[in-house]
């Protein structure tokens, strides 16, 4: 056996006498002869029962494994990790979510680099499998695509969608007395139906839509239900698509370009996708080398209304998108509107534009729809994602404001150390109109990890407060928060940042207008108290955690752990 160009990895493992040991190996897990001459690829897959989102991955990757096998190739089915991000919120385990990030990439490449893999297919349903997978491939830079693994159906309640979201929101209402807890339990049982990925807009629904405008996943897959036949047959047809790429030799960092990162934030944008977009798209960009950084959301966002009126700010599921047609429409009216690079190259070994060639757009609107609305009638004229800078933030924040929620907030401080502190003073009436909550120290490096602050959020919109208080913190927040909130905010209390100087009372100013994050103070004061600061001990010496929090980067550069 020679080496041959769609090979490039497998041969030199495989080929040759000296490599027998290598094929005795191979042989034990089902390879035969003729195998040692197809290219290799790996099919890993974030399957588990720890969350719905990717209970039903296993079959998603056996799809996978028979569209490679059918078409030419040698799958090698392998698994990594997941955490769900909506059992642990609000507990300390969430501190580990941002990290499993980087935990299943590292896990990716290690393996596909050790065994000498010549593609890869990544499937992913949780929020951090998606960018991880992404992070690894750009890494390996070997043919490689992407599977999401679908949104869940909502759930019914008294003849009303619910998902993730309503749970957190319910136990808001029920401690203001809105809901007895009967009700909370019955919107408990009901509110996730089965496998799949949280149904609004949220971080899974946000990426996947990103991925897919980025070109690293086959068309229509990040609009399909989990439990569908449509889902399934994405997931085969992937597998075959990448022994193409491997014939073709198409890359990730081919696909993976700084236009194609700008098509990504683009679809974020007038999906009114999740902040955790900023985070993930800043490290995936960095993995391919591709430069990227928080002004570019300002810049891109300036052009791109928000059009779409989907959960956590809208009213519609990603299960309604699916049904009026998904992405590749509102990619279309992206495109024909001029907001797009059709140009850009995608896994499909096409182009954007080449994908999207019969498709009609969305706008005029579809009879029946009103989830996508024209461009001369948007929720918002341009981006609902805000990147703010100010003595509170001079490295930056992301602000998630649709407009709904009002564009300026000035209010008074209420300082918390922690995300489980301002949920019992949430809960307990301590956070009243007016207040601007602050939590601090749930940053990379203090969380250590930057949780999520769903539970604060959620609470704040249940107790019927979500225009009359606003939040701040350095910590991040789900995609399903929504309300007058900022997270990234940056440098984090940890390491010495403004936020951490703060005291109750002291008066802020969040103008999405202006961009601004200000404590309205005189400088002297501030100065003052950042010349008595002292940085606090380390809350991990070992672990994991230890570990992310010597080596993670700032949130405004992705909270990457390679950035050397």
């Amino acid at each position: 056996m020679t080496p041959s160009c769609n090979r490039n990895f497998s041969s030199i493992v495989v080929d040759g006498d000296d490599r027998a040991p290598n094929r005795s190996m191979l042989r034990a897990v089902g390879f035969e002869d003729e195998d040692f001459e197809k290219p290799q690829v790996a099919v890993c897959s974030a399957w588990s029962m720890v969350t719905p989102c990717n209970s039903h991955l296993d079959e998603l990757g056996k799809a996978s494994v028979e569209g490679v096998d059918l078409t030419g190739g040698k799958a090698v089915p392998f698994g990594t990790i997941t955490v769900s991000d909506g059992i642990s919120m609000g507990t300390p385990g969430m501190r580990y979510s941002l990290v499993s990030r980087e935990v299943i990439a590292d896990s990716i490449e290690t393996v596909v680099g050790a065994e000498g893999m010549d593609g890869v297919v990544a499937i992913g349903g949780c929020d951090k499998n998606m960018p991880a997978c992404l992070i690894a491939l750009a890494r390996l830079n070997r043919p490689a695509i992407f599977v999401y693994g679908g949104t869940i159906l909502p759930g019914i309640h008294k003849e009303k969608n619910l998902d993730i979201v309503s749970v957190f929101e319910a136990v808001g209402s029920h401690a203001s007395g809105s809901i007895d807890r009967e009700e909370l339990i019955e919107i408990e049982k009901k509110a996730i139906p089965g496998p799949g990925s949280c149904g609004g807009m949220y971080t899974a629904n946000t990426m996947s839509s990103a991925i897919e405008a980025l070109g690293m996943s086959l068309p229509d897959s990040s609009a399909q239900l989990a439990v569908s036949e449509d889902k399934r047959q994405d997931a085969k047809d992937a597998g075959a698509a990448v022994v193409h790429l491997i014939e073709k030799d198409i890359k990730p960092r081919d696909v993976m370009t700084r236009k194609a990162f700008e098509n990504a934030i683009t679809v974020v944008i007038t999906l009114g996708g999740s902040t955790n977009a900023v985070l993930h798209l800043l490290a995936m960009a960095h993995a391919a080398e591709v430069p990227l950084d928080l002004d570019d959301f300002t810049e891109i966002g300036k052009r791109v209304p928000l059009l779409c009126d989907l959960k956590p700010s809208g009213k519609y599921n990603m299960s309604h998108f699916v049904r009026i047609g998904g992405l590749r429409p509102l990619l279309q009216t992206l495109l024909e509107n001029g907001l797009l690079h059709g140009d850009c190259m995608t896994v499909t070994g096409r182009t954007l534009a080449e994908n999207l060639e019969g498709v009609k757009p969305y706008a005029p609107y579809p009879d029946g729809q009103d989830l996508v609305r024209p461009f001369d009638d948007p929720i918002k004229k341009d981006s609902h994602l805000r990147i703010l800078y100010g003595n509170l933030a001079p490295d930056g924040a992301v602000a998630k404001i649709t407009g709904k929620e009002g564009l300026r907030f000035s209010g008074k401080a209420i300082v918390y150390e922690s995300e489980e502190a301002s949920l019992r003073g949430i809960l307990d009436g301590e956070v009243e109109a007016g207040h601007v909550v602050v939590i601090r120290n749930e940053g990379p490096v203090g969380g250590p990890g930057m949780r999520e602050m769903l539970s604060p959020t959620g609470a704040i919109m249940g107790k019927g407060l979500g225009k009359e208080v606003a939040l701040i913190t350095d910590g991040r927040f789900s995609g399903g928060s929504h309300g007058f909130v900022v997270g990234h905010v940056t440098p984090e209390a940890a390491v010495g940042g403004p936020i951490g100087l703060l005291v109750n009372g002291d008066p802020i100013t969040i103008d999405a207008e202006n961009n601004q994050l200000t404590l309205d103070l005189p400088e002297a004061e501030i100065r003052k108290r950042k010349d008595a600061w002292s940085q606090p001990p380390p809350k991990e010496e070992r672990g994991v955690l230890a570990k992310y929090a010597k080596l993670v980067s700032s949130a405004s550069r992705g909270a990457i752990t390679d950035g050397f």
